[in-house]
Parts: C-alpha cells; structure tokens; sequence
C-alpha cells in the first residue's frame, strides 16, 4: 500500500505511532534549521518536520528540491506539534519525516492551490483537475455527490426502479434545439441528444414498471448564462396510477428530506399558488418568496387623472419597498435607467416616497393630489419611510419587468438570504400557450401534459382557457422542477397534437411509437424531473451550477480545458456523409 492513513485523520491519539502518508506538496517552510511540508490530499493537511538535529543531509536535501505540487510519499512517526492549529483536525500532531520518495513533480501551477486563490475563472476552467484540488470545488463535489446518494436512498426505499435510457434518440421539434449526431451507418440521417427522458419513461410506465427513477444527462442547445448548461443533469421520474397529489407528496417528501439531512431545516408543508395567482402576486411564475414586496394594482386609484402615461396604460402596478424612501434623486434616475434597459424594456419608471415625517414626495405629483397619492399608500400598507416604485403598460410585458425590479431591489437590500429556504408548488398552469410569430398554439410544458380533466370539454371551444394538470417546484426564485399528468390514451393525445399545429402524417412520423403503445392499456401515469444541478446549488447556498460540476462548459458553450467545440477532419466528414454539406 502506497499509505497507511490519509492526511486528514490523525490526532493525538495517534502520537508515537509510525505511519506513511501520500498526498501534494501544499507549501514549504523552509526556515534554515528546520523545515515544514504541508502536505494536502483529498481529507485533509498534514505537517511535516524535518530538522538538521533528527533529519540526515540527504533527507534534507531532498526536502529543498520540492516544489509545490509535487507528489510525495513519506514515512515517519506522529509526535506532538509544539505550536498547535485549532483550525484544522491534525493540528494537534506532525510527522517527524523519516523517508520520503518523490512519487512525481510539478510544474508550477497557473493559479495558486488555495482556498483563496489568484486565478480568474477562465483559467481555473482552462485547468479545472487543478482547481479541483482546492477545497472550495473539492467540496462542492463531495456536496453533489451526497445529495446523489440521498435522492437514491429516498427512491429506492419508495420501491422506484432506476432505469438508463437512450442517448441516441430521435429528434422532435418541441422545446429547445437539439444536439444531433450523424449516422455513419444510415448516410443523411441523425440522432439526437435527449432533451428529456420523457417519451421513454412514459413507455416504461406502459411497460409496467409502475415507478422509475434515473439520474441523467440531457441536452439543450440554447442560450447560455450562469445558471445554464448545454448539458446538465435531472433526477428524472415516473409513477404509475397516480395522480398530481401523489406526485407532489412524494417529491414534496424528497425534498423535506434534503433539505433536513444537508443544512438542517425543518419545512413541514411547502405552500401551493396557482399560475395566475403567481403571475399576479409576482410577475412570473417561479416566485421568489423569501421577502414581501407583492404586486400591487393601482389603476382605480391612478387612471383618468391626466397623467397620459398612465391614463393609457392597460395596467398600473407597484411594490412597496421598505425603509427605502430615503432614496436620493440620483439614485433613483439610476433605478428609472436600470428599468429602461433592453432587456427589462420599461418606458419609465414612477415613484412615491412616503417620508419619515409623513410628507409625500412623488415624481408624479403635478397630477395626482396628496389625498390620491395618500389613497395608493393605504392601499399598499406603506408605512413612513416607504418608497413605492410604479410601473405601466400592456399587462403581459409590464408584470415580468416589475418581477425583474422586484428582484433587483431584493439584491440591492440583500433580502435574497441563501441560508433562508423558502419552497412552494406552482400549479394549474394554462396548457398552451399562443405562440405570435408561428401563430399557433404551443405546449407551456410538453406536448404529453394532460389537461384538467373538467377543461377537457374546453380544448375545441376555448384552448386558451384549457389549464394543465401541471406542477413545479420552485426554491428561493429557482424552478428545480417540473411535471405533469400525462395524457394516456391515443384519441386525447391525437388531439393534443392537432391543436399543436401537428398534421396526422407529422404526429406520426415524429410520436407514433408513442401513440402506438397507448393502444396496448397504458396505464394513468404522471411525473416530474428536479435539475439536480441547480438543486444542489441551492442547497449549497449559491445559485451558480457551474461550481457543482466537474467539468464545465463557459457562457459560449465552450470546454475551455479540453478545447471543444473542434474541427473534425475532412476524412470523418466523409466518412459521415456529411462533407458536401458542411462549409470547410
């Protein structure tokens, strides 16, 4: 054996005992007479002595050409360490060096190996088995990999079968682009990457397997940012005869289970909005509800005053934020151009301050007088030293730029509190949803969500109205998942795919294996996938996914350590059948 013990676990207990230990070279104190190793491995730091009383000229020798990184082995004995480190678990002993070999050297590492350390984030991705080494990811790993375990001890003990599923698919036109894959042995045609196991753990239902689980890679090709991977992991699940109470119970169950087990919080019922309640409290539909500041409606107070902003507008609405009327003019022309951004697309925005002394200060007050503006206060419980903060315009653009105002001041306030957990379920969600530019329903969820089953009788005269037997689950502001009944026969599924703009030959070409099966008795099934990356983010206390996965990709989709996105040769175009198409 390369060692006898890690460097993580030995005490004082251990004191006299000889032992032989491996691991990386952290920094070397050499102070003339005597010399310190830290030396790190995945557990821990160990230190070790070495001086010219007790230590041979070779030995020391050999303890003056070591670099950082480089790879060791010693062996020695455990003795009391005279200046002792609380911080950490062996801070109590080191290890009089008695042999060491140089197991491999280092160059010198591009960024420091430290908790704290000098390198930027494209550097550390360029070199991630480096920044791997560090504590802070290290951990981050150990964290991903517990919450896996959980999950699976969870399922299992609720008798789920965990099954693998295709990664070679086929690709359909909903949702998110696909990554597709040539077919060397069937020239012109593709796979695709699944976006979602989805097709196939409704077959396993059909199957009988009556609860699957899997934890699985899937696949979008979208647009990046922080929060989002081309390839990113779900706990992906089906049960079958059930219905959308079972579904939520038993992940609901998942989840209390997490979040006791891993930060010790104790949630005993996960409040439920529906969609449009969410929609109108908040602006969208994955609530963040950690702090107040719900969406307050004011056009009986606001309209029909000549204030032409507002008299026009479809829809007036603010948040009251607390202890913030003491806001100076230049801050808030900063909030009115930070409203004005491309991509929150506010015209404006109008504020009242309701000061400590009770006076009202608003930048409306040309229009409205003080006992109007004193009506929209009352209205909004605003109490002295509040600021009310007021946007305008058509409802379904002016509600998402409130909710991105909303969160916005959260930020500034520091009221988004990572140790705070605050869950709760989204439900009846509309089904479709208008699409302008295709001018054509789509499915909010997937194409295989069952509708309410007292709106079924509304999908030939009013789609719009048809809510979904849908649900999500959102934690601080994050979905982190998602599902639906599904629909289980061929007719309702048939229409579903009509309504969808879908022709008979294309549902056939593109779901008819699915429609096929529903023929042989499937059975009532429903589901749910959790993003287990941004899940175990959330529970780790950030939001960022990128730091819970070992080797990631950048904003542009990019492997910056392994250099892909590549070229292929020519001679694999060819031997794909793809090189007259491909622009070289």
């Amino acid at each position: 054996m390369y060692r006898t013990h890690n460097c993580g676990e030995l005490n004082e207990s251990n004191i006299g005992t000889t032992v032989t230990l491996c691991g990386w070279v952290q920094i070397v104190r050499d102070m003339g007479y005597v010399t310190w190793i830290d030396l790190r491995d995945r557990y821990g730091i160990t230190q070790l002595v070495f001086d010219e009383e007790r230590s041979n000229q070779e030995l020391l020798e050999q303890v003056r050409s070591l670099g950082r990184e480089f790879v060791i082995q010693v062996t020695g004995e455990v003795i009391e360490r005279s200046s002792k480190n609380p911080q950490i678990p062996t801070g109590g002993i080191e290890i009089l060096t008695k042999t060491l070999t140089i197991l491999n050297s280092s160059l010198v590492p591009p960024f420091t190996i430290e908790d704290k350390t000098d390198g930027g984030e494209e550097l550390r991705m360029k070199y991630r088995y480096l920044d791997i080494r560090r504590n802070p990811v290290k951990e981050n790993l150990i964290f991903r990999s517990k919450v896996a375990q959980l999950i699976r001890n969870y399922l299992a003990q609720n008798d789920f079968i965990e099954v693998e599923t295709p990664v070679l698919i086929k690709s359909t036109p909903e949702g998110a682009r696909d990554f597709v894959v040539p077919s060397r042995l069937n020239p012109g045609q593709f796979y695709a990457l699944p976006q979602s196991p989805q097709t196939f753990k409704q077959l396993l239902m059909v199957g009988g397997l009556d609860k699957y689980f899997q934890i699985v890679k899937c696949f979008r090709d979208e647009d990046l940012r922080a929060d989002r991977q081309p390839e990113f992991t779900q706990v992906d699940c089906e049960m079958s005869f059930v219905n959308q109470e079972d579904i939520i119970n038993t992940f609901e169950g998942l989840t209390k289970l997490l979040l006791k087990e891993l930060i010790g919080v104790d949630i005993p019922k996960f409040p439920r909005i529906t969609y449009d309640e969410a929609m109108k409290k908040y602006g969208n539909d994955k609530p963040d509800i950690r702090f107040g500041m719900e969406f307050i409606e004011f056009n009986e107070e606001l309209k029909n005053s000549g204030f032409k902003i507002f008299d026009e507008a479809e829809l007036i609405v603010g948040i009251n934020v607390e202890n913030c009327a003491k806001y100076t003019r230049k801050q808030l022309d900063e909030l009115t151009d930070w409203v004005k951004k491309p991509q929150i697309g506010a015209n404006g925005l109008v504020y009242i301050k309701f000061n400590e002394d009770g006076t009202i200060k608003s930048s409306v007050d040309k229009f409205y007088s003080e006992d109007q503006l004193k009506e929209v206060l009352n209205k909004s419980n605003s109490k002295p030293g509040d600021l009310m903060l007021i946007l305008s315009g058509i409802s379904k653009k002016v509600r998402p730029q409130l909710s991105a105002l909303r969160m916005e001041m959260a930020e500034r306030l520091r009221l988004r509190n990572p140790k705070k957990i605050a869950p709760l379920w989204v439900i009846d969600f509309p089904l479709l949803d208008w699409d302008e530019d295709e001018n054509r329903y789509v499915a909010m969820h997937h194409p295989f969500t069952s509708p309410k089953e007292e709106d079924i009788k509304l999908l030939e005269s009013d789609p719009s109205k048809v809510r979904a037997n849908a649900y999500d689950l959102v934690l601080n502001g994050n979905e982190i998942g998602g599902g639906s009944v599904r629909i289980f026969n061929d007719e309702l599924q048939a229409k579903m795919f009509s309504l969808l703009g879908f022709s008979q030959e294309e549902a056939k070409n593109q779901f008819g294996f699915l429609m096929n099966a529903f023929k042989y008795g499937a059975p009532p099934h429903a589901g749910i996938a959790l993003g287990f990356d941004r899940l175990v983010a959330i529970l780790g206390g950030q939001e960022v996914i990128r730091d819970y996965i070992a080797f990631p990709k950048n904003n542009a989709g990019r492997d910056v350590m392994i250099d892909t996105p590549s070229p292929i040769s020519k001679e694999q175009m060819k031997e794909l059948g793809i090189l007259n198409k491909v622009n070289i």
